[in-house]
């Protein structure tokens, strides 16, 4: 029987009974943050799209084995995870150049953008991104785990013990990591806040 305090085994289970509108009820929900975390994990948008989509339809194919054994949100994560870090795998093996890292590259391709001179960004905004850009810059430097972790407890806001099943590690072990992960992102975007202070989590 579905967990009576998680909504989404629920719906879950009403999928497993041949139930689309319940299916397409937890990809409307989760799509967009799947998507987001593959995006940052990856660094690659339109590859983020595809593999997410890819999320959605292993979720399907497992509906008729699905059992409860954890939060829905927790299982689809672990699907999640397991696709990025097989396209990691893939892409250390077979090594190309990231349009991400190369925007003059896109000329090639038709999509070279040329900005208007009319518009001028406050300098606000443009320090907003240019931060945003170190911060994902810096992201992208940690360990896989301790990148997916991060995500999973900034963006996702997951708990420790949720985010400990999608790694498969110990609570501690995912404490220690998120921990030094923050310590690490704080040094290395310390000369680009007004303050190296980044709040701890409450435990």
């Amino acid at each position: 029987m579905p967990n009576s305090t998680d909504p989404d085994a629920e719906l879950m289970f009403r999928v497993k009974r041949g139930d689309l509108a319940a299916f397409e009820a937890l990809v409307d929900k989760y799509k967009q943050p799947v998507t987001n975390l593959m995006a940052r994990t990856l660094g690659d948008p339109t590859e983020a799209e595809d593999l997410a989509q890819n999320v959605f339809v292993q979720v399907f194919r497992a509906a008729s084995r699905y059992q409860p054994s954890a939060k829905f949100s927790t299982w689809l994560f672990t699907i999640a995870r397991n696709l990025c870090w097989n396209e990691l795998r893939r892409r250390s093996r077979h090594p190309t150049v990231s349009l991400e890292q190369h925007p003059e590259d896109h000329e090639e391709f038709g999509e070279k953008q040329y900005e208007d001179p009319r518009i001028t960004l406050p300098p606000d905004l443009l320090l907003r991104r240019e931060l945003e850009n170190k911060v994902r810059q810096a992201l992208a430097e940690l360990p896989e785990n301790q990148r997916l972790a991060i995500l999973l407890f900034q963006e996702e806001e997951l708990a420790y013990e949720d985010i400990a099943k999608i790694l498969d590690c110990s609570l501690s072990a995912t404490k220690s990591m998120i921990h030094r992960g923050r310590e690490t992102l704080k040094k290395r975007l310390k000369p680009y806040l007004r303050s190296g202070d980044w709040p701890e989590p409450s435990a």
